[in-house]
């Protein structure tokens, strides 16, 4: 039995169709190396995807891979329920200096970054006396995560209708789809909105400039800025998921600097550790955390933890990951990545966005029943790369590091593959 049998077997992939799954050419990653996944056929691939958006400095990375080895000489797991570490410390430190807030708590995805920080809030606000805000405000087309407080803030149907009887409702404020398009409009209705319903809101949610999940939806840093404003005129938080745009992904450490806000909370994920273990950060302020201290008897803990909070392994490899970033930021091929995309002239493609290191090639709309976007996607494999779809989109998120060549052969890949769908 080969490796595809046996993974049909056993196996259960996230966001993937069991029949569709088992029907088409699928490729087991055996190894990689800077910008190149390799399968077991000794296949190569330039990694479009970055896997899933969190290797910003590309694979078998030396120093990285010098932290993780250092490390597991010292000790891989110690549990952080009454206990810290060296690792743990020295990173809040440096993510707090990052983020200008004061407090971190870790967990272990960008889903659970964003469900600690509701939690948060929503306590905070009601250990504060303001027992009326239980409500949190969030964009329309907005993706959060998978855990049930996650979802109920995002607003993909295709995702989360099927769990809207487990979910509670947020009020859903309009997002442009284009940077400088449509949004006075969209900041019209959401001050209808927040004069409506502020005095229920505990927090605003929002991904900050690039909406990814929704097929790389854009703003504008002036939009953030208002849209932020609105909230804290009315009384609340501002929550900023930056699990996607965060570290170097849109030109800068973390979106929100080109906007220059300071949120009450930053979630971060995926390129925390450059893609080597699971580890995501909530960060807020001092103002909060104090509104969590008391005695015990007042019972106004944080009650909320996971098992490998903090995990020394994914703080060792993290904080060297903060080492590299810098760098990497200050030779970003931003521009190079844009003018590949713009340079796919298929007939088929009716927009390029692309900011910093997230673009995507969005296809004239087609009957959904003809996946254009899945299927190009795959065909892209075929001529070097892997890429992914959300709808029509094809998204293309390579490494921080990727060069300009690898980035010329990923834009050909991209039109290769839509070549051979759409012809």
């Amino acid at each position: 039995m080969n490796w595809l049998e046996r993974d049909y077997k056993h196996l259960w992939h996230p966001f993937t169709q069991a029949d569709e799954w088992e029907r088409q050419d699928n490729l087991v990653i055996e190894r990689a190396e800077g910008s190149w996944l390799v399968d077991t056929e000794g296949r190569r691939y330039l990694d479009g995807t970055a896997s899933l958006w969190c290797s910003a400095l590309g694979h078998r990375h030396p120093a990285l891979d010098a932290a993780l080895r250092g490390q597991l000489d010292r000790v891989a797991h110690s549990t952080m329920l009454g206990l810290t570490h060296p690792g743990a410390i020295d990173l809040a430190e440096r993510l707090c200096a990052l983020s200008r807030l004061d407090r971190c708590f870790f967990s272990d995805s960008g889903s659970t970054a964003v469900e600690v920080a509701l939690k948060m809030a929503f306590q905070a606000k009601q250990q504060a006396g303001e027992a009326a805000r239980t409500r949190f405000a969030a964009l329309a087309e907005a993706y959060h995560g998978d855990t049930v407080g996650s979802v109920s803030v995002g607003g993909i149907d295709l995702f989360h209708g099927i769990y809207k009887p487990l979910l509670f409702e947020a009020v859903r404020l309009p997002s442009p789809e284009r940077a400088g398009e449509n949004e006075a409009a969209c900041l019209g209705a959401a001050r209808r909105l927040f004069a409506e319903h502020g005095h229920t809101l505990c927090a605003l949610v929002a991904e900050p400039l690039v909406q990814g999940a929704a097929g790389m939806r854009m703003h504008s840093p002036a939009f953030l800025r208002e849209l932020c404003a609105l909230a804290r005129a009315h009384g609340a938080y501002v929550i900023l998921d930056e699990v996607a745009t965060g570290f170097g992904r849109t030109g800068t450490m973390f979106a929100c600097e080109q906007a220059g806000i300071v949120p009450d909370f930053l979630c971060l994920a995926k390129g925390l550790t450059g893609g080597y273990l699971p580890l995501a950060a909530t960060l807020t302020t001092e103002a909060v955390y104090q509104h969590f201290r008391g005695p015990y008897t007042a019972y106004r803990t944080f009650f909320h933890g996971h098992t490998y909070t903090g995990n020394p392994l994914a703080c060792a490899v993290a904080l060297a990951t903060l080492d590299e970033l810098p760098g990497a930021i200050r030779q970003l091929p931003a521009a190079a990545l844009r003018e590949a995309l713009a340079s796919i002239r298929h007939p088929a493609v009716q927009e390029v966005r692309a900011l910093g290191m997230m673009g995507a090639v969005v296809l004239r709309p087609q009957e959904p029943s003809a996946r254009v976007g899945h299927r190009a996607a795959l065909a892209a494999r075929r001529h070097g790369a892997i890429v992914r779809n959300l709808g029509d989109a094809i998204v293309v998120m390579p490494p921080l590091t990727i060069s300009g060549d690898e980035i010329g052969q990923l834009a050909r890949a991209v039109e290769g593959g839509i070549g051979e769908v759409l012809g």
